[in-house]
């Protein structure tokens, strides 16, 4: 990370939690997780949730809450289950570096835009195989949705005036 980015990552922690915002962070994490997840599992079913394929291994079958305690705060997240089998991410286990990684990339999306190769790294950093460059290319439109409706939300708190 160059000097620059450190001081724009505390700036936006420090904004982050001055502002009635301060969930944004972890809820970009949770969202961030979830889409993870739906990816990783795919792999391992051998096709997309309702995807009719001669390949798949395995089906979904619901989800499981858990909470994930995160530097930004407490993220909910929902764990895909499976029919055959159990799931658990990696980046859940506890002392994993996944959710400094993942922050990182939230982070660079909010102050600099975000590019698919930051991504396709944090899903390598992740130990998640087999994503294709389409799906990362999709995550990274994604994040940036949810980023730009952030930046552009109306401003409803008071400010203070000029002095």
């Amino acid at each position: 990370m160059t000097k620059n980015s450190l001081s724009d990552t505390a700036a936006l922690r420090a904004l982050l939690s001055e502002t009635s915002d301060n969930n944004l962070l972890a809820g970009m994490l949770g969202f961030v997780a979830d889409r993870l997840m739906a990816l990783d599992v795919d792999q391992l079913c051998g096709a997309g949730a309702h995807e009719r394929s001669g390949d798949r291994v395995n089906h979904r079958n619901g989800y499981r809450s858990r909470a994930w305690e995160t530097r930004a705060g407490r993220v909910d997240v929902k764990i895909p289950k499976l029919r055959k089998g159990s799931y658990l991410p990696e980046f859940l286990e506890p002392r994993r570096a996944a959710e400094k990684a993942m922050t990182a990339v939230i982070q660079e999306a909010y102050v600099q835009g975000l590019s698919t190769r930051s991504v396709d790294d944090l899903v390598k950093a992740m130990g998640l195989t087999g994503v294709s460059k389409s799906q990362v290319s999709r995550l990274c439109g994604e994040i940036d949705e949810r980023v730009d409706a952030f930046l552009n939300r109306p401003l409803e708190s008071e400010w203070p005036s000029k002095l």
